[in-house]
């Protein structure tokens, strides 16, 4: 399995990667809630273990936010709120599973394997499908009309908040927000990102499926009447 862990005590995370690495996991760890909402988003994990108390965002906003955009990765909070308020609230944010500090590392490694074995079937043919574009969630692999594209991986990203919404607008703080969380970079990244995209998903086809919307955002679907027509 490949593992996100989102903890800021240091001593935990490095008890963790003992214990799975030693079982042939691989792991990746943040130190808090905007670098983990960042890795959830961009990157492929088979489960995320979560806590609640961290720096800068919490792991239950954390976790809203991943749902909110459409994200199904398998969430178990490990946290130290153990009363029932905090279960369900934890539940209600989006979580899959919760459990408590102090806990053993057996239980939470089956509990993780529960999750992962659960979401397989989740997750098979998770596919989006925009016009003749095609993208398979599981594999990565992105076509339209039936011809491989090549992406670069914040491009894919960009791909699946936009074929989400569609036919629906989506703004550019969201796309901002997809790609680095609460710390864009200087500049118009988001910008040169998009254009990349466009070229892959646009160039060869007279249909074009993604629409500039001045002083709104983007939108990916068949060209409407008020569409910048690219």
């Amino acid at each position: 399995m490949r593992l996100l862990v989102v903890e800021d005590n240091q001593s935990l995370v490095a008890n963790l990667f003992d214990y799975f690495e030693a079982r042939g996991h691989v792991l990746d760890a943040a130190p808090d809630g905007p670098t983990g909402y960042h890795l959830a988003s961009t990157q492929a994990y088979d489960a995320m273990v979560l806590d609640w108390m961290l720096p800068r965002l919490d792991g239950r906003e954390v976790l809203r936010r991943l749902r909110e955009a459409g994200h199904d990765l398998p969430v178990l909070m490990l946290t130290a709120r153990d009363e029932l308020p905090d279960k369900i609230s934890g539940f209600r944010a989006g979580a899959d599973d919760y459990l408590t500090k102090p806990f053993q590392l057996p239980e939470l490694e089956v509990r993780i394997e529960a999750l992962v074995a659960r979401a397989g079937g989740r997750q098979r043919g998770r596919v989006l499908e925009v016009a003749d574009l095609r993208y398979d969630l599981t594999t990565l692999d992105v076509t339209r009309g039936g011809r491989t594209l090549h992406l670069y991986p914040a491009c894919r990203k960009l791909l699946e908040v936009l074929m989400r919404a569609s036919p629906a607008a989506v703004t550019r703080e969201r796309l901002e927000q997809a790609l680095w969380g609460d710390d864009p970079p200087d500049g118009d990244m988001l910008r040169s990102h998009v254009y990349e995209l466009r070229r892959s998903i646009d160039g060869a086809w007279p249909v074009k499926l993604l629409h500039t919307l001045p002083r709104i955002g983007y939108r990916l679907g068949e060209p409407l009447g008020g569409d910048d027509g690219g």
